[in-house]
């Protein structure tokens, strides 16, 4: 079994993720050295992340900001889960808010947390309107 070691660049993570992503077509047996391993990376993974971005922290859209930013995806990548660039546009600007079967594409699609995309945030016209 390959050394397993603490993540502590966005090398490192990225390294992790395109590991854990080849268990996901196929999980492995319960008890097996494989299942250990995915274990242990999904820990890793998820103790980086809560370092680097904290849930209670982030709203919905800086969240999905920088999920697209460290995953190297574009607002048209977004276009396409959401179905189109326009609605990708309006999400990101806050011109309107995620409802939930974009919410229900992002995490079928891209796997990001439900409960990163379900809080409430302020929209464009709130965060004018309170300045």
């Amino acid at each position: 079994m390959k050394d397993m070691k603490l993540l502590k660049s966005e090398a490192d993570y990225r390294e992790a993720l395109t590991e854990i992503e080849t268990y996901f077509d196929a999980l492995p047996l319960p008890g097996s050295a494989e299942a250990d391993r995915f274990d242990l990376l999904a820990m890793l993974i998820e103790a980086y992340e809560n370092q680097n971005w904290p849930l209670d922290t982030l709203d919905p859209i800086e969240f999905l900001q920088g999920f697209m930013e460290n995953r190297g995806y574009s607002r048209a990548d977004l276009a396409e889960v959401l179905g189109s660039r326009s609605r990708a546009s309006e999400i990101m600007l806050r011109r309107r808010p995620l409802t939930l079967p974009m919410i229900q594409s992002l995490v079928e699609k891209w796997r990001i947390p439900a409960d990163a995309l379900i809080a409430p945030y302020p929209l464009a016209d709130k965060i004018a309107a309170n300045a």
